[in-house]
């Protein structure tokens, strides 16, 4: 795949510069696909399938692999009826796959937070070098964090764990239980990108999250408590050149079932579709490309960019048909590379709630 690797390596650049000279940041104008295309050196470790999971090492960071992501999204109500959103992101980059320590360490953290309401969103993004303990993930127990960002467990998994940060007028408080079992996305986690291409990243998603504890919001507490869902995912490549970006789905639905539905979109191409259905007793069906419609149904133009925030969703062979709409509309995220991230409502075949992933716009 012969890609932009410039663009990536410019982000890695801006972040390094930020931690080492204090420079301003950079204008978002990155675009996400552009920044997690494959690096054309060759350096980095490759995702092959058939990966022998060993755990609680893969909940930790692979610094081998060039991009890696822990990621939690959770749909969240107060005790008076107020609903929110909340999304917390650990990333990791690398710029090679050295072994330097300290401030020569080659791994670049990044972190988002987003919490959302009907009316406003909160959000917030750090950076840090890698080696110098201001971010990471760690074991024994368990711990992943950037700054005052933390989640930690008493244990080596994640679950149960604790979800704590704080920023400006937005904090949080929040307990994490995983009432499921971890779903493999793909093949055992092998999640291929491409229908042709050997673009691919090992995934794997905690969908059964049960979450409660306190939001603090321009200076309101709020006791909360809702579902959650986790993903996990690292690579050394993102995708193909002609690729444009992705529409990303997880649903809570209202029979317990956890829908996840993803297209990658590409130039002059139909878009690759890939998904998962599952059950919190460990059932998963994969879904293939055949087995999934996505359709935008309405455009919204945000911050000078027709974003489609409704959606339909169909899963014919599950008598699946969502209709899928926007929380808040205004909720394109102007960090150093930019995307549209927020809940949403499903109504049709069922009900339901989740949240919902738009790059490349």
């Amino acid at each position: 795949m012969k890609v932009a690797k410039g663009r990536f390596a410019l982000l890695v650049l801006c972040l390094s510069s930020w931690l080492l000279a204090g420079c301003e940041q950079a204008e978002p104008d990155a675009n996400t696909a552009e920044i997690l295309r494959q690096d054309e050196s060759g350096q980095f470790a490759a995702v092959v399938p058939d990966k022998k999971w060993q755990f609680p090492k893969d909940h930790l960071s692979h610094p081998e692999f060039r991009t890696e992501w822990w990621y939690l999204t959770a749909n969240l109500e107060s005790e008076e009826g107020e609903t929110f959103g909340v999304q917390w992101t650990l990333f990791r980059f690398a710029n090679s796959t050295g072994q330097g320590t300290g401030w020569n360490s080659p791994q670049t953290y990044m972190a988002h937070i987003v919490v959302t309401s009907k009316e406003k969103n909160w959000q917030a993004e750090r950076f840090a070098r890698g080696g110098i303990g201001q971010a990471g993930v760690a074991s024994n127990p368990y711990r992943a964090w950037l700054d005052n960002w933390s989640w930690s467990s008493f244990g080596d998994s994640p679950f149960p764990g604790r979800l704590q940060f704080a920023d400006g007028d937005m904090t949080a408080d929040l307990k994490i239980r995983n009432q499921g079992e971890l779903v493999f996305q793909g093949d055992n986690g092998f999640s291929q990108k491409h229908p042709t291409q050997d673009i691919a990243s090992y995934y794997f998603s905690a969908p059964f999250l049960k979450i409660d504890g306190f939001l603090q919001l321009d200076g309101k507490t709020f006791r909360v408590k809702g579902d959650g869902w986790y993903d996990r995912e690292w690579s050394s490549e993102g995708l193909s050149d002609k690729q444009q970006g992705w529409d990303w789905f997880s649903v809570h639905l209202d029979d317990g079932r956890a829908l996840m539905v993803y297209q990658i979109r590409e130039k002059d191409a139909k878009p690759y579709y890939f998904g998962s259905l599952s059950w919190s007793d460990g059932k998963t069906i994969q879904l293939q490309p055949e087995d999934i419609r996505l359709t935008p149904v309405s455009y919204t133009t945000i911050e000078g960019k027709d974003t489609p925030l409704s959606w339909r969703v169909d899963i014919p062979s599950h008598q699946i048909q969502l209709d899928v709409d926007a929380v808040r509309k205004e909720q394109w995220l102007p960090f150093v590379f930019s995307y549209w991230e927020g809940p949403i409502k499903v109504s049709g075949s069922h009900s339901g709630q989740g949240f919902m992933e738009l790059t490349g716009y």
